[in-house]
């Protein structure tokens, strides 16, 4: 599992590269606020990883990282994705980071 920092994502979001960003939290929080992720909860993942395209580098946001870490390991080792990230401290880090407006609380 690779991480990356959220100021890196967001600049090779900016710079086209084939990221696919993933917020895995519950709805009630990716409702909250999100960056325009595509959203698939942690407890659909199994079920939905077939709907995402293993060319993409699969990168994994939660809200501190701890989740992502999980559904990482679980998409590198039980599926055929090989380029899987961790956007490292999660949205909390993103706000910090790169979009202090965001209303994560």
């Amino acid at each position: 599992m690779k991480t990356i920092c959220p100021k890196e994502c967001k600049d090779r979001i900016a710079k086209g590269e084939n990221l696919e960003i993933i917020d895995i939290r519950e709805l009630y929080e990716y409702n909250q606020c999100n960056i325009g992720s595509r959203h698939i909860p942690m407890s659909e993942i199994i079920e939905k990883h077939k709907e995402l395209d293993v060319k993409n580098q699969i990168v994994i946001l939660c809200r501190s990282g701890k989740r992502a870490e999980a559904v990482a390991n679980l998409l590198e080792f039980e599926t055929q994705f090989k380029e899987v990230w961790i956007v490292e401290g999660g949205i909390k880090a993103w706000k910090e980071r790169v979009d202090p407006t965001l209303n994560i609380e």
